[in-house]
């Protein structure tokens, strides 16, 4: 998975940042309070350019004084029982809306699914668990929108407002009361169906197998003795895993499509094989910095460009000196981990993409080299050999007792790792015209892993914050919009907020094309993207147009929810990887920031309308 950055400590994402953020890089809270002091400050603006056109200076003025002083004023004397009153009344109107049939429909979608997903797949927990994620979000979302943003546009048309409104409630407590009354059932909605998702998931991944008596052979020996056996498992769930046991019939399963069984006697002697397990993962992995060595042995900072047009990874060229080399730091005799023996080996996970630059024996496998390094003394175990698995996980295990490059005895602690904890792995590709791809994610040390029921629920925690941040846009749009706008624009605001990133880089002037009215031109014109327009006054009027649509696009995108941020959580889950506890921490506040955000605007818009003063 794409993880080019580590998540930063949670109390210096908040305080300090990273030192690349749009604001010098200063914490996230220094942010939130430039931005939220921005938006009043040009709310305000606005509101009095907008008064001054329609009243004059004068009563402008004091419009614009009345709006701070009795808004401010009114902002902070809500009541918690009358939006726990009002967020009661939400929730029963969508009862009475039926809103229980989004689990109807969930349910359905868990019951046909079985007959399109299967076991048969490489990485089946990864298609599963991604298939119930994105079910789940996609549901929530949809759900979100309808009853947010047709809620309070239908009350107003309906006059049933009047009768909350001609009461001792405030605009805030409506608007809160709202939210919380969502946020609650979809809570309850969204906990049932994480629920049906754990027991889809682990119900349909569980299985067994039998012993395929006919392929077992006992193994001998130097003197005769069976000391265990050797065998296959029969053919069940589109697959079947050769096996080792001990003389006790004990032992464990090769790993295929990212799972094993344990193996034990029964008391006739027969070999009897347990259930699935390895499926759910939630690895925790230490991560190092990538750097390249080219097929003269140069360091440099990329490999080769095999031609793919996403250059997220480089390629090193099989049969030369080109390697991957990754620095890790902070290893100690802690990062190891103990076999059932005691002995200490030092766990290592590596990620590779095949490019091969002619097909040979296409079911063959590549193969490749892993050793350890001492960067300061340059000491190296000896080579490895693996056959590469594209684009899926493998496993290394290196012990800590080791042997050198010249054969000598050597330990993982005490002759490989610096004294600042620092140790290398290299990779090469070992056949010649063949190419491995890596980027800095895809090496990693294994760390002691999480549970992963708490990963998976941290996996719907962030979708839980995405419903969360829809339903207060929706909100925000239906306390000044009708129903069906009010459902539109806040779509259009969130597709925006899935695609972010791409309309920061427009907004940057970083993507190719030029910006919108340039990049319309490009479309209609069938210009392509790279050629430059020929100097007239024309194209200066459109790029000066591009410049102030672009100032627009930057200033909005500080305020757009990036809701890539939320599905790259749940990735982590599909992938088998733990969440951090401080990215949790982060996604949680930022939630927090945009519904205290959102409430207090929907607040000032619901306190504009007519239905406010009744």
């Amino acid at each position: 998975m794409v993880v080019e950055n580590e998540v930063l400590p949670y109390l210096q994402w908040l305080w300090r940042g990273d030192g690349a953020s749009f604001v010098d890089g200063r914490g996230a809270l220094v942010q939130f309070g430039i931005v939220a002091l921005t938006v009043f400050v040009l709310a305000l603006v606005g509101g009095f350019v907008v008064s001054l056109v329609r009243h004059g200076p004068v009563r402008a003025g004091e419009i614009t004084y009345r709006t701070l002083v009795g808004g401010f004023g009114d902002l902070f004397r809500f009541s918690p029982r009358r939006i726990g009153a009002l967020a009661s009344l939400a929730i029963k109107e969508s009862l009475r809306r039926r809103v229980w049939v989004a689990l109807v429909v969930f349910a359905m979608i868990l019951l046909f699914a079985s007959w399109y997903l299967g076991t048969d797949n490489r990485e089946p927990a990864r298609l599963y668990l991604s298939f119930v994620t994105t079910a789940t979000s996609y549901l929530m979302l949809l759900l979100s929108l309808v009853l947010a943003a047709f809620s309070l546009p239908n009350d107003i048309k309906q006059k049933t407002l009047y009768t909350v409104a001609t009461k001792p409630v405030r605009s805030i407590d409506i608007v809160l009361g709202r939210i919380i009354g969502f946020t609650a059932l979809g809570s309850v909605l969204l906990a049932i169906m994480a629920v049906a998702s754990w027991f889809f998931v682990n119900g349909a991944l569980s299985h067994t197998h039998t012993v395929d008596k006919a392929s077992i052979e006992a193994v001998r020996d130097a003197s005769g003795a069976t000391i265990g056996k050797d065998g296959e498992t029969s053919y069940d769930a589109y697959h079947s895993h050769p096996f080792s046991v001990d003389a006790d019939g004990v032992g464990v399963t090769d790993t295929i499509n990212e799972h094993y069984h344990q193996l034990s006697s029964d008391d006739a002697g027969g070999i009897v094989v347990g259930s699935a397990e390895g499926y759910l993962r939630a690895r925790v992995p230490l991560r190092g910095k990538l750097y390249f060595l080219n097929p003269q042995g140069v360091k440099v900072a990329k490999g080769i460009s095999v031609g793919n047009e996403w250059a997220y990874r480089s390629f090193i060229q099989g049969a030369t000196q080109a390697s991957a080399v990754w620095t890790f730091t902070g290893v100690n005799e802690n990062t190891l981990m103990e076999y059932e023996d005691g002995s200490k080996y030092l766990p290592v996970s590596l990620i590779v993409r095949v490019y091969r630059s002619y097909k040979g024996i296409i079911e063959q496998a590549i193969q490749g080299s892993i050793q350890l390094r001492n960067p300061d003394t340059g000491v190296k175990t000896t080579l490895r050999i693996f056959p590469a698995k594209d684009a899926q996980i493998d496993s290394f295990e290196f012990p800590n007792e080791q042997t050198d490059t010249d054969q000598n005895d050597i330990t993982i602690l005490e002759d490989l790792v610096t004294e600042d904890g620092r140790i290398e792995v290299i990779v090469q590709c070992l056949d010649r015209g063949q190419y491995f791809g890596f980027a800095q994610a895809d090496c990693f040390i294994r760390l002691p892993e999480g549970l992963p029921l708490a990963n998976f629920v941290k996996g719907f925690l962030a979708i839980w914050m995405q419903m969360v941040i829809v339903i207060a846009v929706a909100v925000l749009m239906s306390t000044f919009l009708s129903g069906p706008i009010a459902m539109v624009t806040a779509i259009t605001f969130i597709i925006l907020g899935f695609f972010r990133a791409f309309f920061v880089q427009i907004a940057l002037g970083e993507s190719y094309g030029g910006g919108p009215v340039e990049s319309l031109v490009r479309i209609v014109t069938q210009m392509n993207v790279m050629s430059p327009f020929e100097p007239s006054p024309a194209v200066s009027a459109m790029q000066g147009v591009d410049g102030i649509l672009k100032k627009a696009m930057q200033a909005l995108s500080y305020v757009l929810p990036d809701f890539s941020t939320y599905l790259d959580r749940v990735r982590y889950v599909a992938d088998g990887f733990s969440i951090p506890t401080d990215a949790v921490l982060q996604d949680l506040t930022v939630t927090l920031a945009y519904v205290v955000g959102m409430a207090i605007v929907g607040y000032f818009c619901l306190r504009t309308r007519e239905i406010a003063k009744a």
